[in-house]
């Protein structure tokens, strides 16, 4: 598509350019306090509950969560908001209530440096180094998303996109460090939807309402469980059993858990309370997000019928600029591009911190140079922001190549995440679970998911989601039985090496003190029931 869909007024262009001017002087005001690394990477530890809470959810708000939750709700039908639902809320609040504790409580800079403080140097180098590399490959997404959006709806080249979107991101991280981030990813949480709101009642009003929609789908795209007995029987080919196994457990406690993208935000909380709440919190509104994308993606699929397949509309990520620039005059238009730049730049700013901080303390300072001052791994910090985002430019090419965002995004979490989780799965409640036991189930995980991928043909699954799925739940248990099995036949760690580490080995955290809403059990227990009442009217 050479042409823009649309031709923007100035009134867009204005907002568009007040939105990049204003977060550039966040980034600003806040580089007087970058003094230490503390500062630029975690915070100092010193921000609130809700708006880590606000932040956490934010930085998965990039393309993945607004072009490729709509591209998916395209795809596959109602049957997306298994992705928010099965697929997040169990994780979030359990990560909230039981892993939290060991995150903060040990001081850890990063999630590789708790697997070094659980198993050994060997482990969290294989971590440090994958997730480096998966958190580049992750920056991409956005890269490539928001450049997408240039072309399509202002008729800029791709390249042009990619670079411009590549210096914003870097000028306000590189100065202002994670809080600048965080604050930024804070506004961005609600201009999203502020700017896309409309998009979901202009559709749904289009296409007759809520009912009139459901009726109007494909069969299996209007319900979320029934037809699951079989893989034929829903638009999404999977059976219950891949989505509870694969999405549910394997890939969603992997990404929730472990991923330091989001894990970050919850360390720089300002207590353990805080930082508990941080993700459980974050769990309420993530239960709200398909109004802003499944729905859309759902309406599309009678709007825009040939969406995927004419060569002049592009594939099912074009289905949110699509609707757009269907329904958006001047103005309105600005703000809605400026809400999606918005939050691909806020996935971008996560992965970028999440690297920066990860390149520094877990690869730099534990292997290449590990008695520099503060001051110098400050420094090494904004070098490897730099670095990280001129590598995210190339990586923005290689999404290309699959035909939705999400497809790509669940190909790396089953590499990467799902294998991992084992790892801290059984680090965490198993206190015989040794250092190379760890190594060895760690890098077992990720060569079983890279075998399956390479080694089984596409059309070997039903859909590129259920091959999503069950590399990940193989890749799971792959890391799991070979941890374990190695576990048996060395050596573990002493006790008390492992206090502060291990369940039963730490000290029992007290929230007997604090109000109902404030403690994270009665928390977690809320989400947990509003997330199986929406379940069931969605079956």
């Amino acid at each position: 598509m050479s042409d823009a869909i649309l031709h923007p007024q100035l009134v867009d262009y204005v907002i568009i350019a007040v939105y990049f001017i204003f977060v550039i002087l966040v980034g600003v005001a806040l580089k007087d306090k970058m003094k230490t690394g503390s500062d630029f990477f975690l915070s100092g530890r010193s921000i609130p509950g809700w708006i880590t809470s606000l932040a956490f959810l934010s930085a998965n708000l990039g393309a993945l969560e607004m072009l490729g939750m709509v591209a998916s709700g395209y795809q596959y039908g109602i049957m997306t908001v298994h992705y928010y639902l099965i697929g997040a809320v169990p994780a979030m609040v359990f990560l909230g209530v039981w892993m939290m504790p060991f995150y903060y409580g040990s001081k850890a800079r990063s999630v590789p440096e708790y697997l070094n403080f659980r198993y050994n140097e060997a482990t969290r180098a294989l971590n440090g180094i994958s997730f480096a590399v998966m958190t580049v490959l992750m920056s991409g997404i956005s890269l490539y998303a928001m450049a997408l959006i240039l072309k399509v709806l202002l008729g800029w080249s791709m390249t042009t996109s990619i670079l411009l979107s590549a210096v914003i991101v870097l000028v306000y991280v590189a100065i202002g460090g994670l809080t600048s981030s965080i604050y930024n990813e804070v506004i961005q949480f609600f201009l999203i939807w502020i700017g896309l709101l409309p998009i979901t009642f202009l559709s749904l009003k289009d296409v007759g309402g809520w009912n009139s929609l459901l009726a109007r789908l494909p069969d299996g795209f209007s319900h979320a469980w029934q037809g699951t007995a079989t893989t034929a029987g829903n638009g999404m080919n999977v059976e219950w059993l891949g989505i509870v196994l694969g999405l549910g457990f394997v890939l969603s406690f992997g990404y929730w858990t472990t991923d330091f993208l989001v894990v970050q935000r919850a360390m720089a909380a300002k207590d353990m309370t805080a930082a508990q709440n941080t993700s459980i919190l974050a769990s309420f509104p993530k239960m709200l997000m398909p109004i802003l994308t499944v729905i859309p993606g759902m309406a599309a699929i009678i709007l825009l019928p040939s969406l995927g397949q004419a060569s002049d509309v592009g594939d099912y990520n074009m289905a949110l600029p699509l609707l757009m620039a269907k329904y958006y005059p001047p103005g309105l238009l600005g703000l809605g591009i400026t809400a999606l730049l918005a939050s691909f730049m806020s996935g971008m700013a996560g992965n970028v911190t999440a690297f920066n901080q990860i390149w520094t303390y877990d690869i730099y300072q534990a292997y290449l140079n590990k008695n520099a001052s503060d001051k110098h791994y400050l420094l090494m910090g904004r070098i490897s922001t730099v670095a990280g985002i001129i590598i995210s430019i190339f990586t923005a090419y290689i999404v290309m190549g699959f035909p939705s965002i999400m497809d790509y995004m669940q190909t790396l979490f089953g590499f990467f995440n799902a294998p991992l989780f084992a790892i801290f799965l059984l680090g965490m409640f198993w206190k015989k679970a040794t250092p190379w036991g760890g190594f060895w189930g760690l890098s077992a995980g990720i060569a079983t998911a890279a075998i399956l991928y390479y080694g089984l043909p596409a059309d070997h699954y039903a859909s590129p989601a259920a091959g999503n799925f069950w590399r990940a739940w193989w890749a799971f248990f792959a890391a799991f039985v070979v941890e374990t099995g190695v576990s048996f036949v060395t050596k573990p760690k002493e006790e008390k090496e492992l206090v502060g580490l291990v369940y039963g080995m730490s000290k029992k955290i007290n929230h007997a003190h604090l109000p109902w809403y404030r403690k994270p059990t009665v928390l977690g227990a809320i989400s947990m029931i509003v997330m199986v009442l929406i379940n069931i009217w969605l079956f």
